[in-house]
C-alpha cells in the first residue's frame, strides 16, 4: 500500500501546482492574449488538475490524517481477524503523522494495553502489519508454555470451544479458542496443540522507553515481538477499530460492520 500513498501525494502535489500556477500566472496570459493569440481555452492539463486536485486532496487528508483502509493478508490475528477482512485504522488517536515518512506532527495520545494496531514493523519497514499491543513501556513481559504474564501477572483464560475455520483460515480448525483478560482487556485467541511453532518465542522482556511488545491472537502462527522484538512508537500507523468487508473467495456479509476489539 506505501506505492499508492507515495502515488497519492505525488498526483496531488502536481495536480495542486499546475491549479495554482494557472491561478497566479496562465489565467491571466490567457485573458491578456485573447482574441489575438488564442481562444482563450484552458489547456487539458489546466482542466483535469482543477477537476481532480479537490478530489485527490480531500482523500490525502481523510486517508492520512482521520482513517485509513488496510486489507487483513495473513491468519496471525484469528479469530479476531480474518484473512480477506477489510479494516478501517483511526489515523489520529495516536497523533496526526505526515504521510510516506510517518513523522508525527502532533501527539494526541499513546497505545493502550490490549489495542489492535497497524504498524511498519522495524525489520519490514515498507509493509502494514497489524497485531495486539500487550506490553507497553516499562512493562515486564513473559511467555513460558502458552501462557502470557505481564509485570507477573499471569493473565487469565475462559475456555470458548474448539475452532472452526474457513476460507484461508480452515487450516487453524481444530485449534483451541481461549478468552484471555489482558489486565482488564478481553479478547479470543487461538491455540494449537502440537503446533510447529510451541516451542518457539518462549522468553522474558522488559519493554524499553518509546516501544511496545506486540502479539498475534493466533498465537502459535504469529511473526510478532516473541521472534523480532520490539515495536518502536515512531513505526505506528494508528487503531485498528472496524472491519467495513471481508471478501476470502466470496463476501462474508456477518463480518460488515463489526467493531474490533
Amino acid at each position: 500500500m506505501r506505492w499508492f500513498e507515495i502515488a497519492l501525494v505525488v498526483l496531488t502535489l502536481v495536480t495542486g501546482l499546475v491549479w495554482l500556477l494557472d491561478k497566479l500566472v496562465l489565467a491571466k496570459r490567457r485573458a491578456a492574449s485573447q482574441g489575438l493569440l488564442d481562444d482563450g481555452k484552458e489547456p487539458a492539463i489546466v482542466d483535469y488538475s482543477k477537476a481532480f486536485f479537490p478530489v485527490l486532496a480531500v482523500v490525502l487528508i481523510l486517508r492520512s490524517f482521520v482513517a485509513e483502509p488496510f486489507r487483513i493478508p495473513s491468519n496471525s490475528m484469528m479469530p479476531t481477524l480474518l484473512t480477506g477482512d477489510f479494516i478501517l485504522v483511526n489515523k489520529f488517536t495516536y497523533g496526526l503523522r505526515l504521510p510516506i515518512n510517518n513523522h508525527k506532527v502532533v501527539a494526541l495520545g499513546v497505545p493502550k494495553r490490549g489495542d489492535v494496531v497497524v504498524f511498519r514493523p522495524p525489520h519490514h519497514p515498507d509493509q502494514d502489519w497489524i497485531k495486539r499491543v500487550v506490553g507497553l513501556p516499562g512493562d515486564r513481559v513473559g511467555y513460558h508454555d502458552n501462557q502470557v504474564t505481564v509485570n507477573g501477572q499471569v493473565l487469565g483464560y475462559t475456555q470458548v470451544g474448539v475452532y472452526q475455520g474457513k476460507g484461508n483460515g480452515t487450516e487453524m480448525t481444530g485449534a483451541e479458542e481461549l478468552r484471555e483478560n489482558l489486565l482488564g482487556r478481553e479478547h479470543n485467541v487461538l491455540e494449537r496443540i502440537n503446533s510447529p511453532f510451541l516451542d518457539q518465542g518462549e522468553g522474558d522482556w522488559i519493554v524499553p522507553p518509546g516501544h511496545y511488545f506486540v502479539m498475534g491472537d493466533n498465537r502459535d502462527n504469529s511473526e510478532d515481538s516473541r521472534y523480532w522484538g520490539f515495536l518502536p512508537e515512531a513505526n505506528l500507523r494508528g487503531k485498528a477499530f472496524l472491519i467495513w468487508m471481508n471478501f476470502d473467495g466470496g463476501v462474508d456479509t456477518s463480518r460488515i460492520g463489526n467493531s474490533i476489539r
